[in-house]
C-alpha cells in the first residue's frame, strides 16, 4: 500500500466506521476475524476473548511505513481486525442477549405491562433517562418478567446502564468542588445528572455515535486527549469506555489527574483498556463495591472502578 493511501486509511479508520463498511473494504481481514472469534466462542473460554482484544489492540503508527511497507501494512491490519474484533463481539453479546430473552423472531419489545414499568423506573419521557429511585426499583423491578429485553432493545442507541439517585449523590459527593470532565460522555446523561447537585463538569465525546443518538450542545465535539489537555481536569469519568481503547491512557498520563472513575462491567472483555489499566503506575486501582450496587440493573453485573493518583 503507498503512503498515501495508507495515511487516508488510517484517517478514515479514525471515523469509526460500521462493521460493514469495514468489512467491504477489508474482506480477507474479516474471514480472519470470523474464523478467531468461532474458534474462540467454540471454546467457550471468557479469558481467550480477553486475550484475543488485547492481543490486536496496539493501534498502528504511520512511522512504520517509512521504515518499512510491509512492517506498515502488518499493523494496518492488525489495526483493522482488531476494530472488527470488538464490533464483532459487541454484536454477539447483544445476540447473546437477545437470545436470551426468548424471542427467535420478529421485533423484540417489552408487553404493555413490562414496558409501562420501565418506562417509569427508569426515563422522565422517551429515552431520556433520569435518577433512578432504589426503593421504587427495589419495589417494582422484581414485577418485571421481561427484564432481559431491556438492554437488547436500549444499548443500540448508546444507553449501557441506569444511575440511581443515591450514585449521583454519593459521586457528587466523592467530586466536590473539584474540576472535572466526562470522556466519552454519549448523549451527556451522567454529566446532566452530576451538574444538576452542583458539580462542576464538562461532558465531551467524539460523537462517533451520530448514527444512532442526537448529542445536545453542551457535550462539546472532542477526544479524550484534546479534553485533558484544555481542561486540566483533577477527576475525570467515564461510563462503559469501550474494550480495548486508545484514549484512555491519556488520563493516566494528564499531570492534573488526580481521581479517575469508570463505569463498567464484572466482565473485564466488556469494556476499558485493562492492558492500560495494569502497566500505569501513577494510580491505585480499587473497586467501589457501594457504588457498584448503585449501578442499575443488577443483571448487567456493573462495577464502579476508582483510580486514585499515588502520594
Amino acid at each position: 500500500m503507498k503512503q498515501a493511501a495508507y495515511v487516508k486509511t488510517l484517517e478514515w479508520l479514525k471515523t469509526n466506521p460500521p462493521l460493514d463498511e469495514l468489512c467491504a473494504k477489508f474482506p480477507a481481514d474479516w474471514a480472519a476475524v470470523q474464523q478467531d472469534i468461532s474458534a474462540i466462542v467454540e471454546h467457550g473460554v471468557a479469558e481467550e476473548l480477553k486475550a484475543y482484544l488485547e492481543n490486536l489492540s496496539s493501534p498502528p503508527e504511520k512511522s512504520s511505513f517509512g521504515i518499512r511497507q510491509a512492517r506498515g501494512d502488518a499493523a494496518l491490519s492488525r489495526f483493522v481486525r482488531g476494530r472488527m474484533a470488538h464490533e464483532s463481539v459487541k454484536k454477539l453479546s447483544l445476540s447473546v442477549l437477545a437470545a436470551d430473552t426468548g424471542v427467535k423472531k420478529g421485533k423484540l419489545r417489552f408487553n404493555l405491562f413490562n414496558g409501562f414499568i420501565a418506562q417509569g423506573l427508569l426515563f422522565s419521557g422517551g429515552l431520556k433517562r433520569k435518577p433512578v429511585s432504589r426503593f421504587w426499583f427495589r419495589l417494582l423491578w422484581p414485577l418485571v418478567w421481561q427484564k432481559k429485553r431491556l438492554m437488547p432493545l436500549v444499548q443500540p442507541k448508546g444507553i449501557y446502564c441506569f444511575y440511581s439517585a443515591a450514585f449521583i449523590k454519593t459521586l457528587a459527593g466523592m467530586i466536590s468542588s473539584r474540576s472535572c470532565v466526562e470522556i466519552g460522555a454519549g448523549d451527556g446523561t451522567l454529566a446532566r445528572f452530576l451538574k444538576e447537585r452542583g458539580v462542576r463538569i464538562v461532558a465531551t465525546d467524539n460523537h462517533s455515535w451520530e448514527n444512532a443518538m442526537t448529542y445536545p450542545d453542551w457535550v462539546i465535539r472532542q477526544d479524550a486527549r484534546e479534553t485533558l489537555a484544555f481542561y486540566s481536569p483533577e477527576v475525570v469519568i467515564c461510563s462503559w469506555p469501550p474494550a480495548q481503547n486508545e484514549f484512555e491512557r491519556f488520563v493516566f498520563n494528564a499531570p492534573s489527574v488526580q481521581l479517575y472513575i469508570v463505569i463498567g462491567s464484572r466482565h473485564q472483555f466488556a469494556f476499558g483498556n485493562w492492558k492500560d489499566y495494569t502497566q500505569q503506575s501513577a494510580f491505585t486501582l480499587a473497586e467501589d463495591a457501594d457504588l457498584s450496587a448503585m449501578v442499575l440493573p443488577p443483571e448487567l453485573e456493573p462495577v464502579v472502578f476508582v483510580f486514585r493518583r499515588k502520594t
